[in-house]
């Protein structure tokens, strides 16, 4: 490790492209401490804290609370998302930008055109929705109206605007993925308090050998979604031997990997954006006797809100990797590349092999977001076993009674936060290595031909 960390720092263009990287999520985080003018941030964060299992809650987390302080980056790269997954969808329906996603470098460009101009377009609408919101609540703007309507919507729309400038400079000129290294910051400076608070609570009333099983557990877990996903199902694939000119071509193998978990963290994002909807619109609701009932049944750890929202996953994963993943465009490339499965036909019978292939991949990689997306509740609050109906306060006798009250975790231990954290910890990681393995590459090819060379001569 420590080698590791010591031929980073021997390479100038990777030493520069790191202090690039962290000295842009420097200036973004600075920036996060500037406030948008005209609101009483007390009475906004109190209100928040009310709200922390609805969609608003579910925002916060993206921003590294920068919508709870209603800083100028309020709205961070939600906007930025919601576009790219938006003009992800497009794809599938839209022919125009299939054509484009076929094109290359150009069509490629074009996309990302497309993309910042949905993502203006997302920030006005999200930012003026945002400003009526705080009007309607009472008691957070000062002076209520269309100038303070005004100057919410240039400054988050900015504000947007500039982060996602920065997130395509870090991903253009400095190491990882700009977009995913600013939602990682965000999401750790919510982490680190509350790693902390949890410990020193901890410590006051627990005993240094619970505080050590709690650390084993969350260590467990990230070794554990470290291990899924890296996780991944290699098909082979053999090549047909053909004659090009004078050559010989193909009579190689390789093989087709298919992750365990195709779809990333997008099902859980569109799972938990689904989910927290509900909350939100009782919330609005609340003088009515039945969403009052609804807004109780889906507090997080009650059994409701467990069912819909492991539903919700399976659902969203399979939907997904539907789009991104098209097993009949793999089977036709294969086959026009005289590539072919062995003991499978190509054509039909291989798209129906990776087609079966990859739905078990993908049930696995659904149960296993599920688990993951319930963790933090499971360590924050607890199930509710009690409130199943019929068996519920029988079964709950026979169970320790840690499992409906929690861990007393702190924070979001779990659920999209970690999967984003570790996702993105390692694809940084592996564009360091590929930059070190380059170069070390390059050097020992050079010597090789040199000693050939005097060989030969």
């Amino acid at each position: 490790m420590i080698e590791f960390f010591k031929n980073i720092f021997k390479i100038p263009e990777l030493r520069k492209r790191i202090f690039f990287t962290l000295m842009l999520l420097a200036v973004y985080r600075i920036g996060a401490q500037f406030l948008t003018p005209g609101i009483n941030f007390e009475a906004l964060e109190q209100w928040f804290d009310s709200a922390q299992g609805t969609i608003f809650g579910f925002m916060s987390m993206f921003t590294g609370g920068s919508l709870k302080r209603m800083t100028i980056f309020a709205l961070g790269v939600m906007p930025y998302i919601s576009a790219s997954i938006i003009l992800q969808l497009l794809q599938v329906v839209w022919p125009y930008l299939e054509r484009l996603s076929k094109q290359g470098e150009l069509g490629k460009r074009k996309i990302t055109q497309y993309t910042r101009y949905g993502t203006v377009f997302i920030s006005l609408i999200q930012s003026f929705a945002i400003a009526v919101s705080l009007e309607k609540l009472g008691g957070i703007v000062a002076n209520p109206g269309w100038g303070f309507r005004f100057i919410t919507v240039i400054t988050i729309t900015t504000g947007s605007v500039f982060v996602m400038w920065l997130g395509e400079q870090i991903s253009e000129r400095g190491i990882g993925n700009g977009i995913s290294l600013i939602i990682f910051a965000g999401i750790l400076v919510g982490m680190i308090p509350g790693f902390f608070e949890t410990f020193n609570l901890a410590s006051g009333e627990t005993t240094p050998l619970k505080i050590l099983l709690l650390l084993l557990v969350m260590v467990a877990v990230v070794v554990f979604i470290v291990f899924v996903e890296l996780g991944q199902r290699r098909i082979p694939i053999s090549y047909a031997k053909r004659v090009q000119g004078r050559k010989m071509m193909g009579g190689q193998s390789t093989f087709l990997p298919l992750k365990l978990n195709t779809g990333g963290v997008i099902p859980i994002i569109f799972a938990a954006a689904v989910i927290s909807f509900i909350p939100t619109i009782a919330q609005f609701f609340s003088g009515i006797s039945f969403m009052q009932k609804l807004s109780a049944w889906m507090n997080p750890g009650m059994p409701l809100y467990n069912l819909i929202y492991i539903v919700a996953i399976i659902f969203f994963t399979y939907f997904y990797i539907s789009i991104i993943f098209n097993p009949q465009d793999v089977a036709d490339n294969l086959k026009k590349q005289g590539g072919f499965i062995p003991g499978i036909r190509a054509g039909k019978n291989t798209s129906e092999y990776i087609d079966n292939v990859l739905s078990k991949l993908t049930f696995i990689g659904a149960i296993y977001l599920s688990l993951v997306a319930i963790l933090p509740t499971f360590m924050m609050t607890g199930f509710r076993i009690s409130a199943i109906p019929f068996i519920g306060e029988w079964l709950a006798t026979y169970l320790p009674p840690w499992i409906e009250t929690g861990l007393g975790v702190k924070f979001a231990f779990g659920g999209t936060s970690l999967l984003i954290v570790v996702q993105v910890a390692m694809d940084t990681v592996n564009q360091i290595e590929s930059q070190l393995t380059m170069r070390s590459y390059d050097s020992f090819s050079k010597k090789a031909r040199r000693r050939r060379g005097t060989r030969r001569f």
